[in-house]
């Protein structure tokens, strides 16, 4: 995966998420009232790696994540289905719906914040199992992408090796938790939101970290 743009670019809006992370799904809708306040930021999603290649079924996680998800259903308005959590077969794997970003955004970048988006509400809204290519396809076919180019790409070693240069980069960017959003300004990196928080922080944040490049 080129990442020349951490570099090269010099207004962006950096969003580290994982797309089967709870709190990220929670918090999409606020990340989305950000960015849209501001079309004069590159928007860069960098997937984090929650549980990535994790072997574990979501049943056998069901009462750490239950009381997790109404509490982040309640406080965002963000609607959860509950019934994935009763699957006795499903694995909770979040590899795979980070790679079916990146190949999203291999095919059209200016795509990929509404797959990501739409991969969530997949998931979390509908209990679409996002161990199947099938889930991806639906929603590049709704998104207008190539869904043959899609689906020769999705189990490629090319499409693993990019996803998992993200995860490598959200590492040595040293975030710690999800979602973590950074703005990059000229050659600086300031993070402006390390977990959830409403579009209106961000806002204050950002112009806080404005003002003081501005006096410097």
């Amino acid at each position: 995966m080129n990442l020349d743009w951490i570099d090269k670019e010099e207004n962006s809006v950096i969003y580290f998420g994982d797309t089967m992370c709870s709190w990220c799904y929670g918090f999409a809708p606020e990340m989305d009232k950000f960015i849209k306040s501001h079309p004069e930021l590159k928007v860069r999603l960098v997937q984090g790696g929650l549980r990535p290649f994790n072997t574990e079924l979501i049943y056998g996680l069901q009462d750490f994540l239950l009381p997790h998800w109404k509490e982040i259903e309640e406080r965002t308005g963000q609607v959860f289905k509950y019934d994935i959590l009763k699957n006795q077969k499903f694995i909770y794997d979040t590899e795979p719906a980070s790679r079916a970003v990146v190949v999203a955004r291999m095919i059209d970048e200016s795509k990929e914040w509404a797959f990501f988006k739409k991969v969530q509400t997949a998931f979390y809204k509908e209990n679409k199992d996002t161990s199947k290519l099938s889930t991806y396809i639906e929603i590049a076919k709704e998104l207008g992408l190539d869904t043959d180019k899609f689906t020769q790409l999705f189990d490629t070693d090319e499409a693993k090796y990019a996803t998992k240069s993200d995860f490598q980069l959200s590492a040595e960017m040293g975030v710690k938790g999800f979602p973590s959003v950074v703005i990059k300004v000229g050659k600086e990196f300031f993070m402006i939101s390390n977990g959830y928080r409403e579009a209106k922080d961000l806002e204050e944040v950002y112009q806080r970290v404005l003002k003081e490049i501005a006096s410097k």
